[in-house]
C-alpha cells in the first residue's frame, strides 16, 4: 500500500507541475543540486550515494525499448543493448551473457504474450558521480491481454544502467501486483 501512495504521490506532483511553474522546478532543483552534501548517514551505500541528473538521451533509449516491446518490434532495439548484458527479473530469474543470446531469450519471451501496454508513471536520468556509470530508473504499470483475452496488470520498477556508448548492459525489475479491493 505505501508504494502505491508513492507512486501516486509521484504522479500527482507531476501532473501539478506543468506550464511556467515547471521552469520554476527546474531552476529550483537545479539550484539544490549545487548544496554540499553534509548529512551523516546511518548506512553506507553498498554502491553509491553520490548522483547527478543524467544524460536524458539514456531515458529515451530505454522509453523506446519499452515502445518497442509494446509493439512488439523487438528486433529494432537490438543495437541499443551492450555486446554483454545481465538481466535480472522480479521473479529471481537473470539472463546473461552475449546480446545475441540475451536478446533472443528475450525476445522468445515476448512473443509468448499477447499485446502490452506499458504506462509510465515517472521517469529520470542519473549518472553516479564517483563511479561514472549512467542509469535510467522507469516506473510504470504494464497492463497485458493474453490471446485467451484473460487481462492482467503488474506495478514496475525497473532500473536500467548504460555504458559509455550510450547501451544497455544491466537491467534491474522490481514488481509488484495489483491487489483486488477487498470487500466489506
Amino acid at each position: 500500500m505505501r508504494k502505491i501512495l508513492i507512486l501516486v504521490s509521484l504522479a500527482t506532483f507531476t501532473a501539478c507541475n506543468s506550464g511556467s511553474d515547471s521552469a520554476k522546478v527546474e531552476t529550483t532543483a537545479a539550484t539544490d543540486s549545487s548544496k554540499t552534501d553534509n548529512l551523516t548517514y546511518p548506512y553506507t551505500a553498498n554502491y553509491s550515494s553520490k548522483f547527478e541528473i543524467g544524460d536524458p538521451n539514456n531515458a529515451l533509449t530505454v522509453l523506446e525499448l519499452y515502445k518497442d516491446w509494446d509493439n512488439n518490434t523487438f528486433d529494432n532495439s537490438k543495437n541499443r543493448f551492450a555486446d554483454s548484458v545481465l538481466l535480472a527479473f522480479s521473479d529471481g530469474s537473470v539472463l546473461f551473457g552475449n546480446r545475441d543470446s540475451v536478446f533472443n531469450a528475450a525476445k522468445q519471451f515476448r512473443n509468448t504474450m499477447g499485446t502490452v501496454k506499458s504506462v509510465p508513471v515517472a521517469w529520470t536520468a542519473l549518472k553516479s558521480t564517483d563511479k561514472g556509470d549512467n542509469w535510467v530508473l522507469v516506473w510504470f504499470t504494464e497492463h497485458r491481454t493474453a490471446a485467451n483475452g484473460k487481462m492482467d496488470s503488474t506495478y514496475y520498477q525497473e532500473t536500467w544502467r548504460l555504458n559509455k556508448d550510450g547501451k544497455v548492459d544491466r537491467f534491474y525489475q522490481y514488481a509488484a501486483n495489483p491487489t483486488p479491493p477487498t470487500k466489506k
